[in-house]
């Protein structure tokens, strides 16, 4: 049984990175450019990726395979787009994107549904709190006061859209793919031994 469900594991896993991979990489498969707007700016799996993958793939795996999609992805974007390789920005939300991931791990001993689903919420919300702020300590466009951070985290910059509206559209991808992640776990998972038992001498 052991071996069954590291297996239904590796499966949800390698399902939820290959859809990481093909959703963020779109942009370049489609040759799309900047002057054509984004799809629901945020909307990734990403964050739920980490948390779930910490949490649930094999150790050797865990914290490894999240952190290098992210990284590959995120270079072959720049590369696409024509930006720096590695800028603050990236920086940033690389930090906040493992500190997510060292959330799913600390969760490994106790990867229940509801503490998945409580962990990915604050996870959503710490992500948005951390690379907005982020981008008022390196942005010019931000004064410098509690103001400024204020509107950092809420209208965000004229000519963009309000920065909560990024945190919407990433708060219901990582509530969407964590629960498809659940799903996956849970499907195909071995019936305890009881249950298995009573439903043998049931019939």
């Amino acid at each position: 049984m052991k071996n069954h469900y590291s297996t239904t594991h590796m499966i949800a896993g390698l399902v939820l990175f290959t859809t990481l991979i093909v959703y963020r990489l779109l942009p370049v498969l489609l040759g799309m450019t900047l002057d054509q707007p984004a799809w629901m700016p945020n909307f990734s799996p990403m964050a739920s990726v980490c948390l779930c993958g910490a949490a649930f793939l094999p150790r050797r795996l865990a914290i490894a395979m999240p952190l290098t999609a992210l990284l590959g992805t995120d270079l072959v974007l720049n590369s696409h787009y024509g930006f720096p390789l590695f800028t603050v920005e990236f920086f940033g939300k690389t930090i906040a994107f493992a500190a997510v991931a060292a959330l799913g791990w600390l969760l490994r001993k106790d990867a229940r549904p509801g503490v998945i689903v409580a962990a990915v919420l604050g996870g959503s919300f710490f992500f948005y709190v951390a690379t907005n702020t982020a981008s008022w300590l390196y942005e010019p466009g931000y004064a410098k006061t509690l103001a400024g951070w204020v509107q950092a985290l809420t209208i965000g910059l004229p000519g963009y859209p309000p920065t909560w509206t990024f945190y919407r559209n990433t708060l219901v991808a990582d509530v969407l793919f964590t629960a498809l992640f659940l799903v996956c776990i849970r499907t195909g998972k071995p019936a305890p031994i009881g249950a298995i038992q009573t439903a043998g001498a049931t019939r």
